[in-house]
């Protein structure tokens, strides 16, 4: 999301000959990637704190809009504002980190704050329900999808992976892209591991391809949900995967699920959708906006198996064809573009 943002934003300011930096408290100058913006534009601080804190406010003392993407720099937002009280300081709100209650500092930055960028409706809500945040201070900005993500063109299984995990053309695939930490016990993957067995009884050969890297617990935990279900020949693991390996994954499958209770967003979602790929998902939380509440989706009650398992059953029935395909990319194109999201960016700059 921060490079997409990132990139528009250098744009916006080439275009009108604005001066614009990004700074990454953890990331280094050698992880940039230079298609989202030159290097001269970038400064990565490796994990110190303490010189990325300095120079964030040192530069943001001498700005007009400062933009911070985690509520977690309320305090370098609070500094600046503090030393010059005519910048403007804009916050990015994305989904549990401001969906809880927060720190003295966190609070005391969302009064203070010009703009907070929401990147759903629910996160919005949130924002004004359990924050007490002016509702006029808080806007909507959904994501879109990576400009340099590579999208395809054509919609066949990817023969490469067919042979990577023994499939055929016609086996029926599931697949699902998380964090898979046991900390975070609410993505809803195991949801989909419980319904697995009685799905393999009406789709045989259906695979179920869980991927995300995992953390020892999270091993544990998966592991011994999959023996419990007997799904040990449907449940594929594959760990963590690659951005270049994405789009690929996306094609092998037929539905992408995850039923997860607590996504700000769920950028994953629209880019499952740009390659084509039909979407399940939670109703009660960001998700509803990456589907545009029902246009691009199947939004449903995670914690209702039966509900997800009729789901799941009604999409696997209907033949996902390369036409099918094509037309839900076009769609989630249609709304979710680097184009659109960048005007939206600069109107919020003239406002």
């Amino acid at each position: 999301m921060t490079r997409t943002m990132g990139h528009a934003i250098h744009q916006i300011a080439e275009a009108n000959n604005w001066d614009f930096s990004m700074y990454s408290a953890y990331d280094a100058d050698t992880d940039l990637m230079p298609q989202y913006l030159p290097a001269e534009n970038f400064k990565g601080f490796e994990g110190n704190r303490e010189a990325f804190t300095l120079k964030a406010i040192n530069k943001g003392v001498r700005s007009d809009v400062v933009i911070l993407s985690h509520i977690n720099l309320a305090v370098v937002g609070l500094l600046i504002k503090r030393l010059n009280p005519k910048c403007k300081i804009w916050l990015v709100a994305h989904g549990i980190e401001v969906w809880r209650p927060l720190s003295l500092w966190q609070g005391s930055l969302l009064k203070r704050c010009d703009r907070v960028i929401c990147v759903s409706n629910f996160t919005r809500q949130q924002m004004i329900k359990l924050h007490k945040t002016d509702a006029d201070t808080c806007v909507v900005l959904n994501n879109a999808i990576d400009p340099f993500m590579h999208l395809p063109t054509t919609f066949t299984k990817p023969q490469h992976l067919l042979n990577k995990y023994n499939l055929t053309v016609n086996s029926p695939v599931i697949f699902t892209l998380t964090r898979l930490a046991a900390t975070e016990q609410y993505k809803g993957h195991e949801q989909v591991i419980n319904i697995i067995g009685k799905l393999k009884m009406k789709f045989p050969g259906i695979k179920y391809i869980l991927s995300g890297k995992y953390d020892a617990d999270e091993g544990i935990r998966i592991k011994e949900l999959i023996a419990n279900n007997n799904v040990e020949q449907q449940v594929i693991l594959t760990g963590f995967l690659d951005e270049k390996e994405l789009p690929d994954h996306f094609l092998l499958a037929d539905l992408f699920v995850l039923p997860s209770k607590k996504e700000g967003f769920g950028i994953v979602f629209i880019e499952a959708l740009a390659c084509g790929l039909p979407v399940i998902c939670g109703n009660a939380d960001g998700s509803l906006d990456a589907i545009r509440n029902g246009e691009l989706g199947i939004a449903i009650n995670v914690e209702d198996l039966d509900q997800l398992e009729q789901a799941i059953d009604k999409s696997l029935k209907k033949p996902l064809t390369a036409e099918k395909r094509q037309n839900l990319q076009q769609q989630c194109l249609q709304h979710f573009n680097e184009k659109d999201y960048t005007a939206s960016l600069q109107k919020l700059f003239d406002v």
